[in-house]
C-alpha cells in the first residue's frame, strides 16, 4: 500500500515536470518566431530603396516690360484697278489679240468688233453732211438773190424772210449732221476694244466669232492694275477701339497718318517682303458683322500679287508693363493654358493663365501670374500638382525677350 501510494507521487511528479518542460519548449518557440519577424522586418526596411530626390528644373522670375503684340486678321486683295471690259456696241468678234493672263499696256488693242455696218453707218453720216452743207450754200445763193430785189422793191420782202428761214435750217441741219458724223466715227471705234490701264488679263469668256452686245452679263474679260495692291480687312468694335487709342490724333485721318508699316501673310504662311501701309478706314460698322473694314496698301512692281489672293494682315499692338511668358513655359489642356508657380517651399502649383495676345515666342499674359512670380521654365510634362522640386536659377534663360519700343 506504501509503496503504491509512493508510485503515484513518483509518477504525478514527473508528469507536473513534463508538463513544465513542454511550456518552457512552447515559450522558446514563441519568442524564436517574435525574434525572427523582428529581424525580418528589420532586414525589409534596411533593403527599401530610398526615396528620389527632387528634380532640379529652371526656373525664372516674371517681370513686366513694354512690348508689342502681334494680332492677324483675314484679308482680301485686290488690284488699284480692277476694270470689267465690256463692248460698247454690238457685233462679231472678229479677233481676241490677247491670251489670258497676258500684261497688257494702256491703249493697247485687245479686241476687234466687226466694223463693217459702222463704217456704213460713218460714210451714211458724212453723205448727208455733205448734202447739208449743199442746201446751206443754196440757201445762202436764195438769200443773196432776193436781197437786193427787196432793196428794190421788185419783190415783197416776205419771199426774203422765208430764203433766210431756209438758210438757218441749212444751217442747224448741217450742226445736226456733224453730230451724227461724229457718234458714227465713236461707234466706228468702239469696234476696236482697248486697255484702259495698264495690268493683267482675266479670263477670256468671249471667244472669236461671237456675237457680243453692251448689254451682255458677262464682261469680255477683266483687267487688273497689280503696281500697287489694297489688302482689305475688318476689325471688330473692341479691336478697334484699342487699335485707334494707341495712337495720337484728332481724328481718323490724323491717326492713320501715325500709324506704324502693317505686315502681309501669304496664303503659304510666308510673309510678302514688302510691308504695307493703312490708308482708308471705312465710315461705318457692318451692322450683319459689327466689324469695320480698313485698307493696306503694298508695293507690287514685280507683280507677285494678283486681283483675288488672299492672306492676313499682321498689326503690331504696343502694350505698356506686358507680363510676358514663354511658350515653352507652358502646358495646354482642355483648351486652356497653365504654367507651374514655384512657393517659397519650392513647391509647384499648376496655375491657369489667360493668354490675349502673342509677342514673338511668348504668351502676353492678363490673369494667373504677376510680376515677382517664379514658374518654372521647361521639364513641365511630368509634374504633378504640389510636387517639390529643386530650383535652378536660369542663368541666361529670360521670361520675355522683349525688345522695348517706345
Amino acid at each position: 500500500m506504501n509503496s503504491e501510494n509512493t508510485q503515484n507521487k513518483y509518477l504525478k511528479n514527473e508528469n507536473v515536470q513534463q508538463i513544465k518542460t513542454n511550456i518552457k519548449m512552447k515559450n522558446v518557440i514563441i519568442t524564436s518566431f517574435i525574434l525572427a519577424l523582428i529581424l525580418s522586418s528589420c532586414a525589409d526596411k534596411s533593403q527599401a530603396p530610398a526615396a528620389a530626390p527632387a528634380p532640379l528644373l529652371p526656373v525664372s522670375v516674371i517681370t513686366s516690360a513694354n512690348t508689342t503684340t502681334d494680332a492677324e486678321y483675314p484679308a482680301s486683295i485686290q488690284g488699284t484697278v480692277d476694270v470689267e471690259i465690256r463692248p460698247q456696241v454690238s457685233g462679231n468678234l472678229d479677233r481676241v489679240l490677247v491670251d489670258e493672263g497676258a500684261y497688257v499696256s494702256k491703249g493697247q488693242t485687245l479686241f476687234k468688233i466687226n466694223e463693217r455696218p459702222f463704217r456704213e453707218q460713218l460714210n451714211n453720216a458724212l453723205a448727208s453732211l455733205h448734202a447739208y452743207e449743199a442746201a446751206l450754200i443754196n440757201a445762202q445763193l436764195e438769200v443773196d438773190k432776193l436781197t437786193p430785189l427787196v432793196q428794190n422793191k421788185v419783190v415783197s420782202d416776205y419771199q426774203l424772210k422765208t430764203a433766210k428761214a431756209s438758210q438757218k435750217i441749212a444751217a442747224a441741219n448741217i450742226e445736226q449732221a456733224k453730230a451724227m458724223v461724229a457718234s458714227a466715227k465713236i461707234n466706228l471705234g468702239y469696234t476696236n476694244v482697248t486697255a484702259p490701264v495698264s495690268g493683267y488679263i482675266g479670263r477670256l469668256p468671249k471667244k472669236q466669232g461671237s456675237l457680243v452686245s453692251a448689254t451682255d452679263v458677262e464682261a469680255l474679260t477683266t483687267l487688273s492694275d497689280v503696281h500697287e495692291v489694297f489688302a482689305y480687312f475688318s476689325l471688330s468694335e473692341t479691336d478697334f477701339i484699342n487699335f485707334k487709342s494707341q495712337y495720337a490724333g484728332n481724328s481718323i485721318g490724323d491717326k492713320i497718318k501715325k500709324l506704324p508699316p502693317v505686315s502681309l501673310i501669304l496664303a503659304d504662311n510666308n510673309a510678302y517682303p514688302q510691308t504695307g501701309k493703312i490708308d482708308m478706314v471705312d465710315g461705318q460698322f457692318d451692322k450683319t458683322t459689327g466689324a469695320i473694314t480698313l485698307r493696306a496698301t503694298f508695293p507690287n512692281a514685280n507683280g507677285t500679287l494678283r486681283s483675288g489672293n488672299t492672306g492676313k494682315i499682321r498689326l503690331g499692338l504696343q502694350h505698356d508693363d506686358a507680363i510676358l511668358v514663354p511658350q515653352s513655359a507652358t502646358i495646354e489642356m482642355q483648351d486652356k493654358v497653365f504654367v507651374f508657380t514655384v512657393g517659397t517651399d519650392n513647391k509647384v502649383t499648376k496655375m491657369p493663365i489667360t493668354v490675349i495676345g502673342k509677342s514673338g515666342t511668348n504668351y502676353l499674359i492678363k490673369d494667373g501670374v504677376k510680376s515677382g512670380d517664379q514658374i518654372v521654365l521647361s521639364g513641365i510634362d511630368k509634374l504633378q500638382e504640389g510636387q517639390l522640386i529643386q530650383p535652378e536659377k536660369a542663368a541666361t534663360a529670360k521670361v520675355a525677350q522683349i525688345t522695348n519700343k517706345k
